[in-house]
């Protein structure tokens, strides 16, 4: 171990993205449109259910919750990215570094709990349809999300707090466009493998486990479903599932990829690319995912047009 302790490190130098120089201008303005297309669908999905009276449900409690996150996990990473693509400065602090190193985690662990809390909505609603108001009361929805949000907040402060007390060696870049916690222990001189360890529960406790009862929700509603002896009941069970399956597929798949394929099957380069899909992307689809097949969310949508046109023609004709 290297005497210097973490006030020796006064910043990193972020790698950025796999791109050619004369690509940096392209890729900026797409990550620029998908950012802005990310923060405004997400901040049209939690309108549309504040707004209209027929999404006051413990589903789109969830989803309104998800879609804040959402925004707050693109908003941790891209502006930074952002930034560096186009001031050419590749210099994060290292305060800064921690402190989104620290929200990163606290949105990720986030995400997870309130999928699973949904996937519980969903296993509600189609195998204890009776009860299901019973048991998804108000008081419960609050917990559920209130849980959410301070164990995540709890996991992303006991890493921050072990990464702080590392010492770093002169070679202070970081090979990605965020501060990732798995390359700043890289970049340690110190011992971590207790953060190692502490890793390995953590991800045990808010990734591994909340998918395996995700899965878990599913096998069961997947076996009701198959007992439903019409079609039409089938189709109707089916669809109030696709929209969070193909978001936790999406989710979960590029989590998989970066995190837990081993890293001789995965070059650098491809993890960033997976990175920014989990990243950017998937919360940039959610809105579309959750709003293009949901009858309720184009509804609530048209009544939010009208009411819009309405007011923009009153306006009109005042004046």
């Amino acid at each position: 171990m290297r005497p210097e302790n973490q006030s020796s490190v006064s910043h990193f130098l972020l790698q950025g993205l796999p791109i050619r120089p004369e690509q940096q201008g392209m890729f900026f303005v797409l990550f620029l449109g998908m950012y802005l297309t990310t923060v405004l669908g997400n901040l049209l999905l939690i309108l549309l259910i504040r707004l209209d009276a027929r999404l006051h449900t413990p589903m789109y409690f969830f989803l309104s919750h998800l879609a804040f996150s959402d925004i707050c996990f693109s908003s941790v990473t891209v502006p930074k990215m952002l930034m560096n693509m186009l001031t050419q400065d590749q210099s994060i602090p290292y305060a800064g570094c921690t402190t989104q190193m620290y929200f990163f985690i606290v949105f990720t662990a986030l995400d997870n709990f309130l999928l699973t809390s949904m996937a519980y909505d969903r296993y509600v609603a189609i195998c204890h349809p009776l009860h299901y108001m019973t048991i998804m009361r108000e008081g419960l929805c609050i917990l559920l999300v209130t849980g959410s949000w301070l164990l995540s907040c709890a996991s992303a402060l006991s890493h921050t707090l072990l990464l702080t007390q590392l010492s770093f060696c002169d070679d202070n870049t970081i090979p990605h466009f965020y501060c990732d916690l798995g390359a700043l222990l890289k970049l340690s001189c110190s011992d971590t493998s207790l953060n190692q360890l502490l890793i390995f529960t953590l991800g045990l406790a808010s990734i591994t486990l909340p998918l395996i009862f995700i899965l878990i929700s599913y096998g069961r509603i997947g076996a009701t479903i198959l007992k439903v002896p019409s079609t039409k009941g089938f189709c109707k069970a089916l669809s109030t599932c696709g929209s969070h399956l193909t978001v936790v597929s999406l989710y979960y798949g590029t989590i998989i990829w970066v995190y837990f394929l081993p890293s001789s099957n995965t070059s650098s380069d491809n993890t960033i690319i997976a990175s920014v899909m989990y990243t950017v992307v998937t919360p940039m689809l959610n809105p579309f995912i959750y709003s293009l097949r949901n009858r309720d969310m184009k509804g609530a949508l048209e009544k939010l047009i009208n009411r819009a046109t309405i007011l923009c023609h009153d306006v009109h004709s005042s004046l």
